[in-house]
């Protein structure tokens, strides 16, 4: 842990993560550990060459390795593995409320069962709330690379199990797969009861977040840091208290901003964005949740004001129940005025 107070001050803070693909936590040392059990031949010696290989130029050079890393998931038990590594690595940064993304076309296109993945995605989530007090949810995503078609069949198959998801995102290449795609599938999953989310303004223009907003119908979007080279979608945003779930230490090494200096969380906060700060894919690109509180209060000057405040927006956009939401927050006053 940092010596400086306001990183111990941040690291304490009680806070939900909203943005957290659990493909992304898998550590090196776990792929190997399941690659292991599974029998399946990586194309690295060892974890030391694995992690060199996270060099990344763009986002589609991150997916290329991302999906080579979900290979070795296999049986219900690698889920659960996965994803209970990642809630005790939350457990250690306070996090308290976690909505967890998953890609089940990432595994179904390997002939893994749907069941297979959300049943043990389930069971760490069932566990992270009896052992670790975090309250975790799983929010299902569809691959923009995909077709429309290959999304309605994932719904299709998600159906038996809508008790264990709370909603949809879109996520994959952004750049040429716009929201506009999936508008049909994002409609029927509303009528379903499902909560809507959407990645847009990570690499894509301010255009792709307008549309998530008025074609897919999101509640809040996903990255959304080229919202501010359109002031109309600002004060949007600001009116409409439309949250951004902001991945900063993700968003340098996939080269969206040369360097966290130059990020612009700080200015999101100070214009009254409901941005949140969320560690996005922490296997690989070096960071969950406390580093993406400490780098950025470092880089930008961040006070005690602006990590409260994050903490708070993360409350806030998470889809919490009311009840939830007043606990969350009187937690957070307490241990602030403690």
């Amino acid at each position: 842990m940092s010596t400086h107070p306001l990183d111990d001050f941040a690291h304490g803070l009680p806070k939900a993560e909203l943005h957290i693909h659990i493909e992304g936590s898998l550590e090196p040392e776990l792929i190997f550990a399941l690659g292991q059990r599974n029998q399946i031949e990586l194309p690295y010696p060892d974890v030391e060459s694995l992690r060199a290989a996270y060099a990344f130029t763009n986002l589609q050079s991150f997916l290329d390795i991302y999906y080579a890393g979900a290979s070795v998931l296999i049986t219900e038990q690698d889920f659960f593995d996965m994803a209970w590594a990642y809630f005790l690595r939350a457990k250690a940064d306070n996090v308290i409320h976690a909505e967890l993304f998953f890609d089940p076309q990432t595994h179904t296109e390997r002939g893994i069962g749907f069941d297979t993945v959300i049943n043990g995605l389930t069971r760490a989530c069932q566990q992270a709330r009896e052992q670790l007090g975090i309250r975790a949810e799983l929010i299902m995503c569809f691959l923009r690379h995909l077709s429309e078609e290959e999304a309605f069949e994932t719904l299709e198959q998600a159906k038996p199990h809508l008790g264990k998801f709370i909603g949809i995102g879109l996520d994959s290449s952004e750049v040429g797969h716009p929201p506009e795609k999936f508008a049909r599938v994002f409609a029927e999953a509303r009528k379903l009861g499902l909560r809507v989310v959407a990645h847009a303004g990570e690499e894509g223009p301010p255009e792709y977040i307008w549309s998530a907003l008025d074609v897919l119908k999101v509640e809040r979007i996903d990255h959304g840091v080229q919202s501010l080279k359109d002031q109309k979608l600002v004060e949007r945003l600001v009116k409409e208290r439309i949250p951004l779930t902001v991945c900063p230490l993700s968003n340098i090494k996939l080269c969206v901003f040369p360097d966290l200096g130059q990020h612009n969380l700080k200015q999101m906060l100070d214009l009254g964005i409901v941005a949140t700060v969320n560690s996005d894919d922490p296997a690989y690109f070096g960071g969950y949740m406390n580093q993406n509180f400490h780098q950025p209060r470092a880089a930008l000057d961040l006070d005690r004001e602006h990590l409260k405040q994050l903490a708070a927006n993360s409350f806030e956009a998470s889809f919490a129940t009311p009840e939830e939401k007043r606990a969350y927050g009187d937690r957070l006053e307490a241990y602030c005025a403690g």
